[in-house]
């Protein structure tokens, strides 16, 4: 998924896009600065997700990751898909498998550390990446850009229509609370007591639809990447395109609003055009202007996006489950206890808990500083 190649300005240039790298170290930067706060009752707003209805930067982030999934298999499947010539068995039993890995990995971490099968969640970050990233890239295989442009309209216009227009028991049809939603609907009758909440899954199976579709945004960005074209116009394009789906997002918001539980089709094209404008922006810096210096950590997070992400999320999970002793006698979790002697002992609630979320930005920077040095990048 991450091995990736291009054609820019008419010349063929093979190996890693460096933007794109560095991109997708801004998003796992960004995510687990988000995931690890010191404490979740005191944290800063943009750094939190929308109650419901409307966004935040935070909501920003996985969309982001999943148009770069969709960039990066144009890249990387393009030229293999063409170097191989004729059946592509092999390149699809990879795809498979690397799809398997990362809803595996997801798997294991919504059940650590006990593993309870009577309420394990089946949805999730990782499985709804590994979904997206199976069928886009079946999709690319086998359709041209045209078809894969009509597929993702298709989605954003199925998953609107049904959204408004199946009747959900109990709240009729076009309810979008977090009750009445039909995504929530059918995520409760599927997977029972198997989801993040009670009333819905932000990473459930209706919702998928659309998230695809974000994915397919990233599939067309690839293929306009590889187009021979002049760097100018390249960037350009990206950009007044990323302009055109984050107007054509805040209008269609007006009748189906921008929600980042939901995956609405409104937020599907606002997220797509604002990564596509921030794409270009790294592409006229770091690919074409070779102005790198200020983007180094960022391409290091990138070329361990994954492993970093799986990493750093299981390492919050354990430290949670170790339990000390304060002064009082009171017991508390490690990550609790280190939140409040190190930096909400002297910093207010809300900056300590951002400043805890900075220094675990910064340990796995070190971790994956310590793996690109070594020239260790880790492929699922």
């Amino acid at each position: 998924m991450e091995e990736l190649s291009a054609e820019r300005g008419g010349t063929q240039v093979a190996g890693r896009m460096a933007s794109l790298d560095v991109l997708r170290g801004l998003t796992i930067a960004a995510m687990i600065l988000v995931n690890n706060p010191g404490s979740w009752e005191a944290i800063y707003s943009p750094l939190e997700h929308a109650a419901w209805h409307g966004w935040t930067p935070t909501d920003l982030i996985f969309p982001f990751f999943l148009f770069i999934v969709g960039v990066s298999i144009t890249l990387a499947l393009g030229r293999r898909a063409e170097n191989t010539g004729g059946p592509k068995r092999d390149l699809y039993l990879k795809i498979i498998r690397r799809s398997l890995i990362i809803f595996g990995l997801g798997l294991f971490l919504a059940g650590f550390p006990r593993y309870d099968l009577s309420t394990w969640r089946i949805p999730g970050v990782l499985q709804r990446i590994a979904v997206c990233y199976l069928i886009a890239s079946v999709i690319f295989l086998n359709t041209k850009w045209r078809t894969q442009a009509m597929i993702a309209v298709s989605l954003l216009l199925l998953y609107w229509a049904v959204s408004v227009l199946i009747p959900v028991p109990g709240f009729g049809a076009g309810d979008l609370s977090m009750e009445g939603n039909l995504a929530a609907y059918v995520d409760r009758k599927l997977f029972g007591q198997h989801t993040w909440k009670p009333l819905y899954d932000p990473e459930g199976i209706l919702s998928t639809l659309p998230a695809i579709a974000t994915t397919l945004a990233g599939v067309l960005t690839g293929h306009w990447l590889r187009l021979r074209r002049s760097e100018l116009e390249q960037v350009a394009g990206m950009f007044v395109a990323g302009a055109s789906l984050v107007i054509a997002g805040w209008t269609w918001a007006f009748w189906f609003p921008i929600n980042k539980a939901l995956w609405t089709s409104s937020y599907v094209l606002l997220t797509a055009g604002l990564a596509l404008q921030l794409l270009a922006i790294c592409l006229w810096l770091i690919d074409i202007k070779r102005v790198r210096r200020w983007a180094k950590p960022f391409l290091i997070f990138g070329t361990n996006a994954l492993a970093i992400y799986f990493l750093s999320e299981l390492f919050s999970r354990i430290i949670s489950l170790v339990t000390l002793t304060r002064d009082d006698g009171s017991a508390v979790d490690f990550q609790t206890l280190i939140y409040e002697r190190l930096f909400a002992s002297w910093a207010t609630p809300k900056s300590a808990s951002l400043l805890f979320a900075i220094c675990i930005v910064l340990l796995w920077f070190g971790v994956a500083a310590i793996l690109y040095r070594k020239r260790i990048f880790i492929k699922v």
